[in-house]
C-alpha cells in the first residue's frame, strides 16, 4: 500500500451542487505560445509544481509531466504518455530525481499507442489510471469528482465525453496551496482553436458540446488549457481565449453539431492498432 501522502484518493463531491468544483481565482493573463521546433518541454513558474510539456512528432501528441517538487519524495505523474517516447520520458524523470507514481490517460487514444504499459514494465510501482467509463484495462479507475493526489498536489477529474464515451479532463486543484493559474489537461475534448472529432468510439457532438460548456468553460477564464494534440505549433491556450476565438466552441449547439457532421475527415490510420492496444494498457501480445 502506498504511503499516506502518495495514496490515490477518491473524493466524490456533493452531487446535489450544480457545480461540483469551486471556481474562484485571480491571475495574470497568459499568452498563446507557438511551439519551437527545438523545444522539448516548457516549465511552470510555480515553486511547488514541477511541470514539463513533452511532444511526440509522429502523432503530434503532448505528454505532460507533473511533480510535487517540494515534497521529500518528489512524487510525479505522466498524462498521456506515448510508446515511442517512453525511454525519453523515463530518462527525464530519472534526471530530475522524481518518483513516478501514476501514468494517466485522458481517454482511449485512436492515433497512437499509449506508453502506460511500457512505463509500468520499466519503472517499479507505477499505477496506470484511466476513466471507468472507458472500459479499458488499468490499475486504477477514475470517475467524475475523484482526485488524483501526488504529494501535496492533486488533479480533479471531470467527465468530458463526446470525442469518446470515456474522455476525462484532469484539472489542477482549486485551493490556496495548489498551482496558480489552474491547468486543465483536456485530452481531445478541447484542442487549441478546435476540438476532437466525434465520429467513432462512441463519439457524440451533442455530448461533446455539453461536456465542454459545463465542465471546461465553467472554469476560470485564466485556466490554462493543455490539449493532447496540436497540429499547428501551439502549446497552450486558456479557457477565456477558447471561449472567444475557438471557431467551433463559439457557435451555438446546432451550428456546432452541423460543423462536426461535415468535417469529412479521413479514417485514422492508427485506429485499428491503437484502440485494441490501448484497451489493454498499450501492451500488445502475440496470438
Amino acid at each position: 500500500m502506498l504511503p499516506n501522502m502518495l495514496r490515490f484518493c477518491f473524493t466524490t463531491l456533493c452531487a446535489s451542487k450544480a457545480s461540483p468544483f469551486p471556481l474562484s481565482v485571480s491571475v495574470s493573463k497568459p499568452i498563446l505560445k507557438p511551439r519551437s521546433q527545438m523545444a522539448s518541454f516548457s516549465s511552470s513558474s510555480s515553486s511547488k509544481l514541477l511541470f514539463r510539456q513533452l511532444f511526440e512528432k509522429e502523432s503530434s501528441t503532448y505528454t505532460y509531466l507533473l511533480a510535487d517538487a517540494s515534497h521529500p519524495e518528489r512524487p510525479a505523474l505522466l498524462i498521456d504518455p506515448v510508446d515511442r517516447t517512453v525511454d525519453r520520458d523515463v530518462l527525464l524523470i530519472e534526471q530530475l530525481g522524481l518518483k513516478l507514481v501514476y501514468a494517466l490517460n485522458t481517454h482511449v487514444h485512436a492515433d497512437h499507442v499509449t506508453g502506460t504499459g511500457l512505463i509500468k514494465r520499466k519503472v517499479s510501482g507505477v499505477k496506470s489510471v484511466i476513466s471507468k467509463a472507458s472500459g479499458a484495462t488499468a490499475d486504477l479507475y477514475v470517475e467524475p469528482g475523484d482526485k488524483v493526489h501526488f504529494g501535496d498536489l492533486f488533479l480533479e477529474v471531470r467527465a468530458t465525453p463526446g470525442h469518446t464515451k470515456g474522455c476525462v479532463t484532469y484539472v489542477t486543484g482549486d485551493a490556496p496551496d495548489q498551482p496558480q493559474p489552474r491547468m486543465a489537461f483536456t485530452g481531445d475534448a478541447v484542442l487549441i482553436r478546435g476540438c476532437g472529432r466525434t465520429d467513432f468510439q462512441g463519439g457524440s457532438s451533442e455530448q461533446l458540446y455539453k461536456s465542454i460548456h459545463t465542465q471546461i468553460c465553467t472554469l476560470p477564464k485564466s485556466t490554462l488549457i493543455y490539449p493532447a494534440h496540436d497540429y499547428r505549433g501551439f502549446t497552450v491556450s486558456t479557457v477565456g481565449e477558447e471561449m472567444e476565438h475557438n471557431p467551433r466552441l463559439t457557435k451555438d449547439e446546432e451550428k456546432f453539431k452541423n460543423i462536426m457532421a461535415n468535417l469529412n475527415l479521413s479514417y485514422p490510420k492508427m485506429i485499428d492498432i491503437a484502440v485494441p492496444a490501448n484497451m489493454v494498457c498499450g501492451i500488445q501480445t502475440n496470438p
